[in-house]
């Protein structure tokens, strides 16, 4: 069994999570949530990303603003959308479920 893979599926499981819990801090535009999650050590890319983006705005958890830049064309800044904030309040308590869970597991070991 391949650890790399393993840590690869576990990072990937969370990164709805860490989107939307970055998001709600403030809005965002899709850089800025990259290098937060690399700040992170969630190892994301762009390809990666953006269908994920997508994904959360059409379930209705993320909307978008377009906002002009001063260097360039307007840009795309991502917010959570109060279904997205309901959301990620049921994800973190799952999250302390499951911590809690694994805790248990390896302290009885």
């Amino acid at each position: 069994m391949n650890i790399d893979n393993t840590k690869a599926q576990m990072r990937k499981g969370v990164l709805e999570f860490c989107i939307l819990s970055v998001l709600h801090q403030e809005r965002m535009y899709a850089s800025d949530i990259l290098d937060n999650l690399k700040k992170a050590k969630m190892l994301v890319v762009e390809g990666t990303l953006y269908p994920l983006l997508n994904r959360l705005k059409n379930a209705g958890l993320l909307a978008y603003e377009w906002e002009e830049s001063n260097s360039g064309p307007p840009r795309k800044y991502y917010l959570l959308t109060n279904e997205g904030a309901s959301f990620l309040r049921e994800l973190r308590e799952t999250w302390n479920e499951l911590e809690e869970a694994v805790r248990m597991t390896t302290l009885n070991k």
